[in-house]
């Protein structure tokens, strides 16, 4: 293939912290006076940004938003994550493996995703992984969150490779809609609660059910 960079979005595409997110959305509800979500429904708000989690939530219990209220609900769920966030993700089967050969082979990596940059590096220093990845772009440094695609588009100067060179691999309709925005490739993989028939629908090279599946595309 004719990529040099890969990058790849995190929850549901290089690992999972479900649990941990979970913590946090019910965490932050509760201290705002809201009932506890259902984990399924918080399933479906992973990739998002905060605010529009605090939306989606405040929308499934058939409450107003109020004024200010997508700050401070952003505010307790990063204050709960710094301290069960990272305790609480795992990658997935053979990622951390098949990330090392991409390197090994001289693909540059990185990482554009909606967590903090720095949730990023800690949950990559736990797993001894920090010399995976060339770059990470999270929502703390982007003023415009995914699906914009200036943290794409970021990389892509960064790494001073044309968009035909970059290849944006993701696990939601979101990832989809960055990557067709920035006019970069995309990969889908359905190891998220979004299906291969959704991915499908926007420009990719292929669709497979988890990161593994990739290596016979880059071969």
């Amino acid at each position: 293939m004719h990529y040099k960079g890969l990058v790849f979005d995190f929850d549901y595409t290089l690992g999972d912290s479900t649990d941990g997110i979970v913590i946090c959305v019910n965490h932050a509800l509760n201290q705002l006076g809201y009932a506890q979500a259902k984990r399924d429904l918080i399933c479906r708000t992973i990739g998002l940004h905060l605010q529009e989690v605090y939306q989606v939530m405040v929308k499934a219990q058939g409450k107003e938003e109020k004024l200010g209220e997508e700050e401070e609900f952003s505010r307790l769920f990063i204050e709960k994550a710094d301290r069960v966030m990272t305790e609480n993700t795992r990658f997935f089967p053979g990622v951390l493996e098949s990330l090392g050969q991409w390197k090994e082979q001289g693909y540059k990596l990185g990482i554009v995703t909606t967590k903090y940059r720095y949730r990023i590096e800690e949950i990559l220093q736990k797993y001894q992984a920090s010399n995976l990845m060339d770059a990470i772009i999270g929502a703390d440094n982007v003023k415009r969150p995914k699906p914009d695609p200036q943290g794409l588009l970021w990389m892509a100067r960064m790494w001073e490779l044309p968009k035909e060179q970059l290849l944006y691999i993701g696990d939601s309709l979101v990832d989809a809609k960055t990557a067709q925005a920035a006019g970069v490739d995309f990969v889908g993989v359905a190891s998220g609660t979004t299906t291969k028939e959704e991915l499908q629908q926007y420009p990719h090279a292929a669709v497979f059910d988890g990161i593994i599946g990739i290596r016979e595309l880059l071969v």
